[in-house]
């Protein structure tokens, strides 16, 4: 496909139905999702980019309403959908659209696999490609209508080369002792669990500078940013480009009471003031008069999961040394933490912690077993 060949862009029903029924007919496409995360109060998805061998597409979901002809594609078992570090996407295009998915190739997963030493796309394009992606719009605003044509043209771009990308990995996995490892994790990136939209949070015990703060003062905060949200929710912009956490904390620690107290405080420039002032100061003194909150309830692991926990690390990191790989490749930090929790004694009861990583039961479980039954006699 000529890179000159410029992108179709996908803004009305009938366009988007027969590019549902040109994908229908490709057994791999590449697939990428732009977001607006930097200028939203909720994210959404606001550009889905397709590649075939032939073209490449841009579908605009802010023009359209309803993208559930496309949910068949991904479903596809016949299909094969590439990525480049899918998971974001993939917990997005759930979120918006509903989307459930089968059959991934996710280049950067496989490059981690063969331990390449860059794995963003760019690194991974120039090394095998010699091709130089700009990385000017990686933060741009890409719910603003209408999209520049450069806007256009670098979209397209994250998706354009991914197939070719896909067959040099997946030849260089098919060449390892590799590829059953990038199946199972393939499989298991399917099942990435996609939240319903909703507000963001704030968790205040989280917030740097929050754990200095009196239990009073924990209450203001507490009202500072629950202002912050609803202002963020009726400006729709996100929470950092209201007020930054650092202010927050230094308010909530400062307790202002008039506007004067204002500008010597991180942040609060006049513009800041004008903007939220005399709200920040009530809600400092609804603060004051309110209750403090309860730290929430985290219990402490117990001793025996810990060790095993740390055994099994340890095994991870030896096995990784000997393959020559990143140590999460041998075996993910879920599955870990499961085989931790769950201690299992027997090869079944193993292969009902590892059930969604076959291969890796196969060719691990006799250590995994030896390694907690080692752990247990302790």
């Amino acid at each position: 496909m000529d890179i000159k060949t410029p992108p179709t862009l996908i803004t009305k029903p009938m366009q988007l139905e027969s590019l549902a029924e040109t994908l229908a007919q490709q057994p791999v496409i590449a697939v990428d999702t732009e977001s607006n995360s930097l200028y939203a109060y909720r994210e959404r998805v606001c550009l889905i980019q397709f590649s075939t061998p032939d073209a490449d597409y841009l579908v605009d979901p802010l023009a359209l309403q309803d993208l559930s002809i496309l949910r068949p594609l991904f479903a596809d078992p016949q299909i094969e959908k590439i990525f480049h570090a899918a998971e974001y996407d993939l917990l997005c295009l759930k979120r918006d659209f509903g989307f459930t998915f089968c059959n991934l190739f996710d280049t950067m997963l496989a490059a981690r696999i063969l331990n390449r030493p860059k794995i963003g796309l760019g690194d991974l394009l120039e090394a095998e490609f010699g091709v130089h992606l700009k990385k000017k719009f990686q933060r741009a605003d890409w719910g603003k209508r209408p999209l520049p044509p450069e806007m256009i043209s670098y979209a397209r771009l994250d998706t354009h080369y991914l197939i070719p990308l896909r067959d040099h990995l997946r030849k260089a996995l098919g060449q390892t002792q590799f590829w059953p490892i990038a199946e199972e994790d393939f499989k298991r990136l399917c099942e990435v669990n996609g939240n319903l939209p909703g507000p963001p949070e704030t968790d205040i015990w989280h917030m740097r500078g929050a754990n200095e703060l009196s239990p009073q003062q924990m209450a203001v905060l507490q009202e500072l940013v629950d202002y912050r949200a609803q202002k963020a929710e009726k400006l729709n912009r996100p929470l950092f480009k209201v007020i930054s956490d650092k202010t927050l904390v230094e308010l909530a620690e400062r307790e202002p009471g008039s506007l004067k107290d204002l500008p010597d405080i991180h942040g609060m420039t006049r513009r800041q003031i004008g903007h939220h002032g005399h709200a920040i100061l009530q809600a400092v003194q609804r603060g004051l008069a309110a209750e403090p909150p309860r730290r929430p309830s985290r219990p402490r692991p117990d001793d025996s999961f810990l060790r095993r926990l740390d055994s099994l690390r340890n095994w991870r990191k030896r096995t990784a040394r000997k393959l020559g790989v990143e140590s999460d490749v041998v075996m993910p930090r879920v599955l870990l933490d499961k085989m931790a929790t769950k201690n299992p004694l027997t090869r079944d009861e193993l292969k009902a912690v590892l059930d969604s990583v076959p291969w890796r039961l196969e060719h691990f479980g006799d250590e995994l077993l030896k390694t907690l039954e080692r752990e247990n006699r302790h």
